[in-house]
């Protein structure tokens, strides 16, 4: 468990635990997914914590045979169920952590490179998942609801 913390993002997220696979909690909401400190660049434009949907990473698989796994989409959660796109300018929690939805994450060509999975950043083009900000610090878990604010 790593606490989610005001102006930094999710706190000790530079150890990998290796892959997620999300096809093995078929009844989670959000699952976290550790990152490199790189990649959580501090209080900068909403970037404390970024989501991204699992339903587009089938998406990619389904559509476009990109298979990219939850834990190299660069991004700090994986969900499923909840339409992030609809979240940007709202308030919402992912268990006891209040967050504000930034805008939109969208690919860089940078994805591309690090995966070397040719297509990617044009299949997550407005889907590419949300940047947020964390509005009270806590503790956010595997399993944790995401409702609205």
């Amino acid at each position: 468990m790593n606490p989610a913390v005001i102006g930094v993002g999710i706190e000790g997220t530079g150890i990998a635990a290796g892959p997620a696979d999300t096809r093995t909690h078929p009844d989670f909401s959000a699952l976290a997914i550790p990152v490199a400190p790189l990649f959580n660049r501090p209080g900068v434009g909403g970037r404390e914590i970024t989501l991204i949907e699992t339903e587009t990473l089938d998406a990619l698989a389904k559509t476009l045979n990109i298979k990219l796994p939850a834990v190299e989409a660069r991004r700090n959660i994986a969900t499923s169920g909840a339409p992030l796109n609809h979240l940007v300018d709202r308030e919402f929690w992912v268990g006891e952590v209040r967050l504000l939805g930034a805008r939109l994450c969208e690919p860089c060509m940078h994805l591309e490179q690090l995966t070397r999975l040719q297509g990617v950043m044009s299949g997550l083009v407005h889907r590419g998942g949300l940047r947020a900000r964390i509005l009270n610090e806590g503790v956010i878990r595997t399993g944790d609801a995401i409702r609205p604010a």
